[in-house]
């Protein structure tokens, strides 16, 4: 008889080969924890080599999920749960899991060959030394066990192999008491070609949830009761599925035809696999041939009265950077998406970072002023990627929507709107108006000094386009001084104006004025939230405010910063937002930088909170 016990939130981290498919593991128990009414919020962790060294410490996958029946806003500083496949999995994980939590080692991935290969002693092996004694450990062979339920199947022993993972899979199910369904649902439709797939992966994943209920060894079972949220209905979402709805959304609100170009890159390239599967909403995807073609395509496509959007990460929007240019003279609204990952150069391809900013807002030649938003987690991707789109309609600019690794690829339950639900976002196309002999002025300016869309093959609203400076509101190309100066001050001036069209600044936790305020951006959201209400909870006098409007910023930023006698900004670069806060405000704001290609912990953070409040 198995024990039974109630968790408030648990956190599980798979970790092995990157072909022990540990990331669909880990995303199907997120999958499921989801339908079961769990908070959830997760951190895929994955080599940047399409075939990583096997059995080595640089060919780890991991796949951290943080799952409760409370508000998750993380996926954990340290794991309840530590799945291992591999000697090379314990060992580059251990230092991450909790005094008293529970390994689950599959023995065979800990012969003579893997622990030479993690680079353990001759001889040593942890799961047969006592080290491993101030934790749980249930060493299984787990590949034996998945050979011995799948013999006769006609597979191959490779192939059995490669269903280890469903084992692993069942017997987290059982340790939570979930149910296989919606799993075995997938797997019929990911191998519906192969059926001897299907039935291998469903046998092997209903073997593992068998053997918890078979093993001789005392076990115990736990329970994570479904989270209070908010009436409605939710499913879980990543950041680029967020983000390629939220263009979607956005192109179906405007009427108008969506068009996206790129070129593939990490970790970007799945707002691309996932906006080819929705072609019967009229979206139109294209791979260019490289970085340059995929954004001039995105800006022809605007100057035909699309919606253009290109996207990349810090490398591809370097190459991007003078069609940025061109997009901003002809004044056409482009959505630019920049997936950030760690730099600079091909830098970490598959770790995060935020070390964009400066170059969102200031990476182009000559004065090129744009807008720059960026999303906090990931189903935020889907609202801020639709105001981006928003803002570059309604204000014919570029716009940035900056994500990054940790947003891209992480999960957590979504309460999606309805249609009616968002915001509208008005198009206007210029029309044929002009009375005889009238010429028409493409850059004449409305109270926004936004310029008309002028539809090309439109009679009588024929104009230039290119990258030599236009002549004011004709249009024409002028070298003139005094016209550049003021074309400059007036593409100024028209980005400073988008501030009186977007929210005002709110404080997200703790109070309106006090002694020290947490300012974040981006990704650091999840970590500066939970630290901060942890540190409010235990009497701190801190407050946490998340920008999500980045150029420009929101009006009343600086009042609400003159409120604290202290600003912290926690970043992972080595301090970008805080030199345009110093910059603007005359603050003497204090940096907290982490550039290690992983996000903040909350106990890094009310360490530091502590720190300057001198706790």
């Amino acid at each position: 008889m198995t024990k039974a016990e109630v968790k408030s939130d648990v956190v599980i981290l798979f970790a092995g080969d990157s072909g022990d498919g540990i990331q669909l593991t880990g995303t199907q128990f997120s999958s499921t924890a989801a339908l079961y009414g769990n908070d959830i919020s997760t951190f895929p962790n994955f080599p940047a080599e399409i075939r990583a060294p096997q059995g080595t410490l640089a060919g780890v996958s991991g796949f951290q999920l943080h799952f409760g029946s409370v508000p998750v806003y993380t996926p954990g500083d340290s794991s309840d749960v530590l799945v291992v496949m591999n000697a090379a999995a314990l060992k580059a994980n251990l230092a991450n899991l909790k005094p008293g939590g529970i390994i689950i080692a599959n023995s065979e991935g800990f012969d003579a060959k893997n622990l030479g290969l993690a680079k353990y002693p001759e001889g040593v092996n942890p799961l047969m030394d006592g080290s491993l004694s101030r934790y749980k450990l249930e060493s299984t062979d787990i590949t034996k066990l998945t050979r011995t339920c799948l013999a006769g199947s006609g597979l191959t022993t490779k192939e059995m192999d490669r269903s280890r993972n469903m084992f692993v899979l069942g017997y987290i199910y059982w340790m939570y008491n979930r149910k296989l369904d919606a799993s075995i649902e997938f797997i019929k439709e990911q191998f519906k070609k192969r059926p001897e797939l299907v039935e291998a992966n469903v046998r092997a994943l209903q073997a593992g949830f068998n053997y918890g209920d078979t093993v001789e060894a005392p076990m115990t079972r736990y329970e994570v009761k479904a989270a209070s949220q908010e009436k409605g209905t939710y499913r879980s979402i990543m950041g680029n599925q967020a983000t390629a709805i939220g263009l979607i959304a956005a192109a179906k609100k405007m009427g108008l035809t969506l068009f996206y170009a790129t070129y593939p890159i990490t970790p970007a390239s799945d707002i691309l696999h996932e906006l080819s599967k929705h072609k019967n909403f009229g979206v139109k995807t294209f791979q260019a041939e490289d970085e340059i073609a995929a954004i001039t395509a995105a800006i022809g496509a605007s100057f035909g009265g699309n919606l253009g959007v290109t996207a990349s990460s810090g490398p591809g929007i370097a190459l991007k950077g003078e069609a940025i240019g061109l997009a901003l003279m002809l004044e056409l609204p482009l959505v630019i998406i920049n997936v950030q990952r760690g730099g600079p150069s091909t830098g970490l391809p598959t770790k995060t970072e935020q070390a964009d900013l400066l170059q969102a807002i200031y990476g182009r030649n000559g004065e090129a002023p744009v807008v720059v938003v960026a999303a906090s987690d990931p189903s935020d991707c889907f609202y801020m990627v639709y105001e981006a789109c928003r803002i570059a309609v309604e204000h014919m600019t570029p716009v940035f929507f900056l994500s990054d690794g940790y947003i891209a690829n992480g999960a957590e339950p979504w309460k999606f709107p309805a249609a009616a639900e968002l915001k509208d976002i008005h198009v206007t196309f210029s029309q044929n108006n002009l009375k005889a002999g009238e010429k028409f002025l493409p850059y004449k300016r409305d109270e926004k000094l936004v310029r008309e869309w002028a539809i090309p093959g439109t009679k009588g609203l024929e104009h230039r386009v290119g990258g030599i400076e236009k002549e004011n509101e004709t249009g024409n190309i002028s070298y003139d001084p005094e016209n550049h100066e003021l074309m400059v001050k007036i593409r100024q001036e028209k980005i400073d104006r988008i501030a009186d069209f977007i929210p005002l600044q709110k404080i997200d936790s703790g109070k309106e004025k006090g002694k020290l305020l947490v300012l974040g951006w981006g990704s650091t959201y999840g970590s500066i939230k939970t630290a901060v209400r942890e540190a409010l909870a235990e009497g701190a006098d801190v407050s946490h405010a998340q920008i999500q409007y980045l150029n420009p910023l929101p009006k009343n930023l600086g009042d609400l910063i003159k409120n604290f006698e202290k600003i912290l900004i926690p970043e992972m670069n080595n301090g970008q937002l805080i030199k345009i806060i110093r910059d603007k405000y005359l603050v003497d704001a204090i940096a907290f930088n982490k550039i290690k290609g992983v996000p903040f912990t909350t106990k890094e953070l009310k360490l530091k909170i502590a720190e300057i409040l001198g706790k």
